[in-house]
């Protein structure tokens, strides 16, 4: 093992453009900001699209190129991701919020460092500067001091034990997507278009099919939100498995289920407290800051503020709901907190709900649970994978296991 620092085996680490870009929909031209880099990819879904004379310009700065290493550095600190040999690759270019790093392919196998940078996570986090939010500078990122194993043979071992478990988590991720656009397609085929079963003979009274209800989500639900005990207070957080998932807004990207959390909250401070530990299936609707996220509970949980809870007994009415609140235009709500894209828990207990008549929820949650028990499992898999992953990279990094 050799200590070295990140400027060592670089070629250089630099930022995305200190400005804004114009933007063009539909240009294929991309800036990406920290809140696009996740999960160790590039997320494209919601990514800004520029202009082709703004996007040369700050190309300039970042010249993305494949095994290129991303790390956000300002707000969350430490998302990464591995540039692949893409189409879009070419196309892409950063806001200031995304460091980029090239690795000196002569000094150090680019999958390997992206590993080793992804065990020293909690360092680049203690690392950070700003008192309202963190920022990761990039003098700190190449001055940063870490052990590495000088054999560039033993450093492709190790990326390709631990890249094994990725391949396999991005399969079941894209399984995932399929299945979740086959439950988005019987959606929007039985309540967006009204071809459900029987809709030749069901008559229509006010907009809706006979037997159908609208009202406000409070009359259908038993509704709740969460609370956020006084961080100043030491003890009422830990990371003991025993005690509640807290789930905050960002545990809530793009997945189904809830099934891991960054933290979780003691039962003495859920007592003390009154937060409520909600049960497994209960639906999660986030309406502060990123509005409109929506999963299930995979196991009893707690919630920060920014959450509402939505329990109903019986299960028939789960899949519906999920479907129907991803499905939502939150738009329409409007924007009364004060806050860029959020609305108040009011609002959202009082949001208009249609609930289908009793048979058509049993059919479709016939036809759709299946689907949704799938990416369940999918999900589950997943976490299992990702945490075995995360108990060997350190091992291997450390030489404590050897390849």
């Amino acid at each position: 093992m050799k200590r070295v620092k990140l400027k060592d085996i670089t070629i250089s680490i630099t930022d995305g453009k200190h400005g804004d870009c114009k933007g063009q929909d539909n240009s294929g031209y991309y800036f990406i900001s920290c809140k696009d880099v996740f999960d160790g990819n590039i997320h494209y879904e919601n990514a800004r699209q520029i202009t082709e004379e703004d996007f040369i310009d700050a190309d300039k700065r970042t010249k993305l190129a494949p095994n290129d290493i991303l790390v956000t550095n300002s707000g969350t600190i430490g998302r990464m991701a591995l540039v692949k040999d893409a189409p879009k690759t070419k196309r892409t270019t950063f806001q200031k919020s995304v460091a980029i790093v090239k690795p000196d392919s002569t000094r150090v196998f680019p999958h390997y460092l992206y590993y080793l940078l992804k065990s020293k996570v909690g360092d680049f986090i203690n690392s950070s500067n700003g008192a309202a939010q963190k920022n990761l500078l990039l003098s700190t990122m190449r001055d940063f001091e870490m052990e590495i194993e000088e054999n560039l043979d033993v450093q492709t071992s190790i990326a390709e034990v631990l890249s094994r478990y990725d391949a396999l988590i991005e399969n079941y991720q894209r399984q995932i997507k399929l299945l979740e656009e086959a439950a988005q397609r019987l959606y929007k085929e039985w309540f967006v278009d009204l071809r459900f079963p029987g809709h030749q003979s069901t008559p229509i009274i006010n907009n809706l099919p006979q037997s159908w209800q609208k009202k406000s989500a409070k009359d259908f639900f038993t509704m709740s939100i969460g609370k956020t005990p006084p961080r100043a207070e030491n003890g009422w957080f830990s990371t003991d498995y025993k005690d509640v998932p807290w789930v905050s807004i960002s545990d809530m990207k793009d997945v189904m289920f809830v099934n891991t959390t960054n933290e979780r909250l003691t039962h003495e401070a859920c007592d003390h407290f009154n937060v409520k530990i909600v049960p497994e299936g209960t639906i999660l609707l986030s309406f502060k800051l990123t509005v409109g996220r929506v999963s299930i509970a995979d196991k009893p949980v707690c919630t920060n503020e920014a959450i509402a809870h939505f329990m109903r007994d019986g299960d028939k009415w789960r899949e519906y709901t999920l479907m129907y609140l991803r499905n939502y235009h939150y738009d329409s709500l409007g924007n009364t907190s004060g806050i860029s894209k959020a609305v108040n828990s009011t609002i959202i207990k009082n949001m208009p709900f249609v609930m289908p008549s009793k048979d058509i929820l049993d059919g479709f949650s016939k036809m759709s649970s299946p689907i949704i028990n799938q990416i369940r499992n999918l999900s589950t898999q997943i976490r299992n994978l990702s945490e075995a992953r995360d108990r060997l990279l350190p091992k291997l990094m450390s030489g404590e296991i050897e390849v």
